[in-house]
């Protein structure tokens, strides 16, 4: 994959890359409909008409596909009938089609290509694509789509360039570096997908102007300092100031080094060691 960028003809196109998509087979392959639902937006409001997420709105239409995060069709090989760009999701999927016919969206990892074979099942080859138990699973190698659940369906590493690194396993429990810097145990019975998620310079993509972030359906953020004292924390004063506090949401939530992570799941005693924090550095490791 390729990032592309333009003549300067304009202030929004002297900046702005985009992807070239020469991972994906055809741009303008439709999607399989059978796999596809038409999904209405919410503007961030729930069912009362309140908004609880702030700064979504608009955008293009988008079409969802379904994509087969369990891999639970064991035994039925299938061949990889096209590779294409999804946007629910910053990873490219693959279409899938089984020997007895039915077809299937899958997150496609680096090297995935067309006419490939594809397996799930406790049995199969540790290959690229190939969704298997973690205690099947030889340590070192890289996994994406990772249950946290038996039969729950792949819930980690499930973006672009997302990948784990199995370290170790026991008779119980695996340990998984994730794309954070986190390591965690999980159930050695919990499936993976072998590989990288594809896509890898999603990151290194330059937006170039508001416009295209309205595209994506993402509103303009407003400062707390340029608000007023009614709606902000941080809003009123004379002239430009500073806020006279840390900064924080609308609703007072300390928005740097504050942790977001409830202390009450159940699966913190399975966190080895915390990831890492962008101000603070390292977080303390949870006492088991």
């Amino acid at each position: 994959m390729g990032i592309k960028t333009y003549r300067p003809t304009s202030a929004g196109r002297r900046v702005s890359t985009v992807n070239d998509f020469s991972e994906l087979t055809s741009m303008r392959s439709q999607p399989e409909k059978s796999l596809c639902e038409r999904i209405r937006k919410t503007g961030g409001r729930n069912h009362h008409g309140r908004i609880t997420s702030r700064h979504i709105g608009g955008g293009a239409r988008r079409i969802y596909r379904h994509i087969d995060f369990k891999r639970d069709k064991d035994g039925v090989a299938a061949t990889v009938k096209t590779v294409e760009y999804d946007p629910n999701r910053s990873c490219h999927i693959s279409l899938v089609e089984y020997a007895d016919g039915e077809k299937r969206y899958i997150l496609a990892p680096v090297g995935l290509l067309v006419g490939h074979s594809v397996e799930s099942g406790p049995s199969v080859e540790p290959k690229i694509g190939n969704a298997l138990p973690l205690k099947n699973i030889p340590p070192g190698l890289d996994v994406h789509n990772i249950e946290m659940n038996l039969g729950q369906g792949g819930k980690l590493a499930r973006s672009a360039g997302g990948r784990a690194k199995l370290l170790s396993r026991g008779e119980e429990w695996a340990v998984l570096v994730l794309p954070s810097g986190e390591s965690r145990e999980v159930r050695v019975e919990c499936r993976a997908t072998i590989g990288q998620l594809g896509n890898l310079e999603h990151q290194n993509i330059r937006w170039g102007k508001a416009g295209r972030t309205r595209h994506r359906g993402i509103r303009p953020y407003v400062r707390g300092t340029a608000q007023n004292p009614v709606s902000h924390p941080l809003g009123g004063g004379e002239g430009r100031s500073g806020g006279g506090r840390h900064p924080c949401s609308p609703t007072g939530l300390l928005a740097k080094g504050g942790r977001t992570r409830s202390p009450r799941k159940t699966s913190n005693a399975r966190i080895l060691r915390r990831r890492k924090s962008r101000r603070y550095g390292q977080l303390p490791t949870p006492k088991h």
